[in-house]
């Protein structure tokens, strides 16, 4: 069975940590032992988050990155329409719900 590749564009589901369950979309690869992703929703193109390897799944699905969108430059507001586009929304509430 071929692995499937960590690189930039690549969705990645988180397996640990507070964001368990969430998907995010890899920005960066600084090392092989940690990515940079960002979901555009809790982890923002201007704040992303360095997960380990170890805590992520890649999936069969990836972005471009180098695409031209319409304002000219990626925005947050364009991984959440991907992400959502592609059946990865926000599966569980932000916060607890009475």
């Amino acid at each position: 069975m071929d692995r499937i590749a960590l690189e930039p564009g690549r969705v990645v589901l988180s397996r640990e940590g507070r964001d368990r369950g969430r998907y995010f979309i890899v920005l960066e690869v600084p090392d092989e032992a940690f990515v940079v992703v960002a979901d555009g929703l809790t982890h923002k193109l201007h704040h992303p988050k360095k997960k380990n390897i170890k805590h992520v799944r890649p999936k069969p699905v990836k972005m471009d990155l180098q695409q031209s969108f319409p304002s000219g430059h990626m925005l947050d507001s364009d991984l959440r329409s991907f992400l959502e586009n592609h059946g990865f929304g926000l599966k569980r509430p932000l916060c607890k719900e009475d």
